[in-house]
């Protein structure tokens, strides 16, 4: 069986480094503890700058055939527009390299200087038309600011009508959020609390349905958004959302519900539970599935395996593998 990962990260070292400031925004009590748990230079984490065979040896070892290659949270979203643009450029430079060099094995989603929306929206046609990338990761809000927001809109209507998907990915969650809801603990478990224990998954949810209330979906109702982590947590809490919410958002012509089971998708992000799978199949379906394993932040040990052995039907199985990947993607 044919297994395309979806959410599998890589790292330019001049955006790291420009990125680097983006550690003001936490708490100054596990700011230290963060920069531990996510410093590239870390053994495990070496590899995310390589895009060559170190990466490839690594799929073929645990049976990947195809990785689509995205640029690490926090990305260029929090850096300043003139410097996001031009960095932003040359990390899909970068990409677009190995997606040449390597295009049976290799696509890529658009790292995009969404400070600049209207440069953003050029890069994106740049990427998707001269590049031939399939989409775009965007990290967490811009500027504070969620994706609903009007001054985004270039980048939403320039996806539609490429007919390309946006990668939803966590981020750093605001300072005042830090500090109410995750301070006060041991360093490193206020730090993991924050980020990918709980806190960037609310985040990202949030995001999310945001973008629903904020009529994302009726503006651009062909636009797709994909969540990692089987949905950022909203699947368990869409029956829950549309009794509250959608008699109330009369703004929107359709239900919390109908939009999230038309207009996104979903991933593992390498959280191999059968439980998660289960819920987000009753939710949305295979149809609306499909597979990532997070590298190089999880192990890729499992991610065949978990597939392998899923109580699903082996035509669920190709769906969620690659079948539905192809189809989103145009592979």
């Amino acid at each position: 069986m044919k297994i395309i990962t979806l959410e599998e990260h890589f790292m330019n070292e001049a955006i790291a480094i420009a990125s680097a400031k983006a550690m003001e925004t936490l708490s100054p009590s596990f700011r230290a503890a963060y920069s531990v748990s996510n410093d590239p230079t870390a053994p495990e984490l070496t590899d995310i700058f390589d895009l060559d065979e170190k990466r490839l040896a690594y799929m073929d070892k645990y049976g990947i055939d195809m990785q689509v290659l995205s640029y690490t949270s926090p990305g260029t979203q929090l850096l300043a527009p003139e410097l996001a643009v031009s960095l932003a450029q040359l990390s899909n430079d970068e990409m677009a390299a190995a997606v040449q060099k390597y295009p049976t094995r290799f696509a890529a989603f658009a790292n995009l200087p969404t400070p600049d929306p209207e440069a953003a929206a050029k890069e994106l046609e740049r990427a998707v038309q001269q590049l031939g990338f399939k989409g775009v990761m965007i990290n967490g809000r811009t500027n504070n600011r969620t994706l609903e927001s009007p001054e985004f809109d270039p980048i939403l209507a320039t996806a539609q009508s490429l007919g390309v998907p946006i990668y939803l990915h966590p981020a750093i969650p605001s300072r005042v959020v830090q500090d109410e809801y995750y301070e006060g603990f041991d360093p490193i478990v206020s730090t993991r609390f924050a980020t990918a224990a709980m806190g960037w998954h609310y985040e990202t949810g949030v995001h999310a349905v945001r973008m629903i209330l904020g009529g994302v979906f009726d503006r651009y109702p062909k636009l797709q958004v994909i969540l990692g982590h089987w949905g950022e947590m909203l699947p368990s809490y869409l029956d829950r959302m549309d009794d509250v919410l959608s008699t109330v958002a009369n703004n929107l012509t359709r239900s919390v519900a109908e939009c999230f089971t038309q207009n996104f998708y979903v991933t593992p992000s390498g959280m191999f539970s059968i439980p998660n799978l289960q819920m987000a199949m009753a939710v949305l379906g295979a149809d609306r599935i499909m597979f990532s394993v997070d590298y190089p932040y999880v192990s890729a040990s499992g991610a065949r395996e978990f597939l392998d052995n899923a109580p699903l039907a082996p035509a669920d199985k190709h769906k969620i593998a690659h079948t539905n990947a192809e189809r989103l993607l145009n592979l």
